[in-house]
Formats: C-alpha cells, sequence, structure tokens
C-alpha cells in the first residue's frame, strides 16, 4: 500500500468522524452548532459520508485511484472553503445557491467555520498534485 493510498484511509476516518459530528452528545450548543462555530445538516452528513467511501474505495484500489481521489476532493474542498470564507456558504451543500451571501467578514468564526475544508483540501490536492510531478 503506498503513502497515498494510505492517505486516503486516513481521510476516510477524518471524513467520518467529521460526519458524526452532530451524533456526539456535547459537541454541539443549543443552537445546534458544533464546538460553537459551524451548523451541519443532513446535505453535510450525506457529503462527508460520500466524499468518505470515495476515499475508502480509492485508497483500497489503486495507487492511481487514490491520487485521483485526493486530487479531485482536495481541489473541490479547498474551493468549497474559499467560497464559505468570502461568502459564508460553500458550494458543495449547495448553500451558495439556497442562501444569500453574507459577504467577506474576517472573523475567527468564519475562518475556524472554514478552515477545515480549507485545510482538506489543501493538504489532499498538495498530495496528488505533488505525485504527479514525481513521477511525470
Amino acid at each position: 500500500m503506498t503513502n497515498l493510498q494510505k492517505l486516503c484511509l486516513v481521510y476516510f476516518v477524518a471524513l467520518m468522524i467529521a460526519a458524526s459530528l452532530n451524533y456526539v452528545p456535547g459537541l454541539t450548543d443549543e443552537n445546534g452548532l458544533a464546538f460553537g462555530i459551524f451548523a451541519l445538516d443532513i446535505y453535510d452528513d450525506a457529503l462527508h459520508v460520500a466524499s468518505a467511501v470515495w476515499a475508502l474505495v480509492a485508497g483500497l484500489w489503486s495507487h492511481r485511484a487514490a491520487r485521483t481521489f485526493l486530487i479531485l476532493f482536495g481541489l473541490a474542498y479547498l474551493g468549497d472553503g474559499v467560497f464559505g470564507f468570502f461568502t459564508g456558504y460553500g458550494y458543495l451543500d449547495l448553500g451558495i445557491f439556497t442562501n444569500a451571501s453574507a459577504g467577506i467578514e474576517l472573523s475567527m468564526g468564519r475562518i475556524f467555520a472554514n478552515l477545515p475544508h480549507l485545510a482538506l483540501g489543501g493538504i489532499a490536492a498538495w498530495a496528488g498534485l505533488r505525485d504527479i510531478r514525481r513521477t511525470a
């Protein structure tokens, strides 16, 4: 198993944890915000579970499948984090289509709400794209 395949398995675990946040007592506040920062709904949970299954299959399938997952997932989640930072909503859960833009806000809440997608997406895209350069 290659390092990229192992990374996909790490993403499987991380995404399954993200999908479970609403269902662990004490992790959401009275407003339904996980860690008091961001709201997760059934669409977010479905997105996280679907992404987790994709990561698991890619990680178990092959190095090439893992690299493809990391690049596509990484760019999608990174872009979602950027949109979330600038508009308050992402596109993966269709939030930018169902809510009016909240505009740019340089608050810690906005940063922390989008940091998971920025970090997960950035690391995944970097790992996948780095592998292409190394094998080319």
